[in-house]
């Protein structure tokens, strides 16, 4: 099971930190993306970080400005968000991706950031 929290209404060129509580005792053995997807648009994987936290991606529209990273000792994943921008509201979804599968198998609720301008 996956829980995100953080999310919340911001003014433009702020910042958030999103977590993603994640429970069972297999959470190093998945990789972990944050998707999030916009009102009347698809779901897009923005960042994502392997196992042990030692490899990250991050979409172009994000780089510089969110960086992934995770607790393997706490089962959390977070998603440190900085110079928000208007374009980046919408619901952020973590997910967890077993290591050597190529679908994310486990799913969060997800949790809505709105960025104002």
């Amino acid at each position: 099971q996956l829980v995100e929290s953080g999310g919340g209404s911001v003014q433009a060129g702020g910042s958030l930190r999103l977590s993603c509580a994640a429970s069972g005792p297999t959470f190093s053995s998945y990789a972990m993306g944050w998707f999030r997807q916009a009102s009347g648009k698809e779901r897009d994987l923005i960042a994502r970080i392997n196992w042990s936290g030692g490899s990250t991606y991050y979409t172009d529209s994000v780089k510089g400005r969110f960086t992934i990273s995770r607790d393997n000792a706490d089962n959390t994943v977070y998603l440190q968000m900085s110079s928000l921008k208007p374009e980046d509201t919408a619901v952020y979804f973590c997910a967890a991706q077993l290591v050597g599968q190529a679908d994310y198998a486990y799913w969060g609720q997800g949790t809505q950031v709105t960025v104002s301008p």
